[in-house]
């Protein structure tokens, strides 16, 4: 096919060509099919359904009286639930902050003081700590007491004593009502 005067004066001036045309096109064809063969390879990284149902777990509550307190398992971690007493709120109130290895207000720890909700693994070697039972021994602050190394954590989960250099960790949870929690 021949060009015409027109093609050959646009060429001059701007050096483009039908080649370079042709690499543009082949250029965009690879981006578009190394796109359509990475998409499966990312998706697969994506969690699996049962990896997701795990994410999250629902807890009745209506079972544990005041006072009582029960461990649930939540992505394969211990998660402590406690119903506390006016006398267990009233002591986490209490407490100095300033006092406090790792200051955090019993408030910002609960979305409702009487449920008191928390990873039970200890942050100094991840032990999990006595104190869920009536019978374990609760430390010197009526909380945990993690038995590995000495850990004593107060009735809202804070260290007060030991190596362990955090408060227990409060995860994400919902009240779905006022009987049901969501954690996670």
């Amino acid at each position: 096919m021949a060009e015409t005067a027109v093609d050959q004066q646009h060429q001059a001036e701007t050096g483009e060509t039908r080649r370079d045309f042709l690499y543009l096109l082949t250029g965009a064809a690879t981006a578009v099919g190394a796109g359509a063969l990475a998409w499966p390879l990312i998706d697969s990284m994506n969690p699996s359904a049962d990896v997701l149902a795990l994410a999250s777990t629902e807890v009745d509550l209506s079972a544990i009286d005041e006072g009582m307190s029960v461990t649930v398992t939540w992505r394969g971690k211990p998660v402590f639930i406690r119903h506390r007493t006016a006398d267990e709120i009233q002591e986490a109130n209490g407490v100095d902050l300033g006092a406090l290895r790792d200051p955090q207000s019993d408030a910002d720890r609960v979305e409702r003081p009487e449920w008191l909700i928390m990873v039970g693994v200890c942050t100094h070697l991840g032990c999990v700590p006595l104190g869920q039972k009536p019978n374990d021994e609760q430390g010197e602050y009526g909380g945990w007491f993690c038995p590995c190394h000495g850990s004593h954590y107060d009735s809202s989960g804070r260290i007060r004593k030991g190596p362990a250099p955090l408060n227990l960790e409060v995860p994400e949870y919902t009240f779905l009502d006022d009987t049901t929690v969501r954690i996670g």
